[in-house]
């Protein structure tokens, strides 16, 4: 987990298949509160986004990504678990290299400690806002 007044810098893979996007759910216990996000995680010193995109999906559910093509830079301040937080978001469109992954309904998979699930949601759930998509400027690539 990143340190409080920091700014934190991420690299997430939107995958789309159709009218479905792949996304990790996560949970604000504070707010008791479901939501989505791309998948992906922190870029480490000394590593490029695009590199901390690859490891990110390797290190969590052992998948490889092509067609990999840069998005755009989004910013996000916001306020998860009580705790406010700050993050640049380097947001790259993807597809899985093996085609199972586009079989799978869900992936468990472990961050840290926890444990979390990545599946595929049609976007009109999202759009209708019965679910929660984070953050929000991600509906400007769908």
């Amino acid at each position: 987990m990143h340190k409080s007044g920091e700014i934190r810098v991420l690299a997430l893979g939107l995958i789309r298949d159709g009218d479905r996007i792949f996304i990790s759910e996560g949970y604000d216990p504070v707010k008791e509160q479901t939501f989505y996000r791309a998948m992906g995680g922190g870029v480490e010193f000394g590593e490029t986004s695009l590199e901390a995109l690859g490891r990110e999906f390797q290190e969590e559910i052992q998948a490889e990504l092509k067609n990999v093509r840069y998005l755009g830079c989004l910013e996000n301040i916001f306020t998860f678990n009580g705790k406010s937080g700050h993050e640049i978001v380097q947001l790259y469109g993807c597809d899985f290299v093996d085609d199972e992954f586009y079989q799978k309904e869900k992936i468990l998979f472990n961050e840290g400690k926890r444990q979390k699930t990545a599946l595929w949601v049609d976007i009109n759930r999202f759009k209708s806002g019965e679910l929660k998509l984070v953050p929000e400027q991600f509906f400007d690539y769908l």
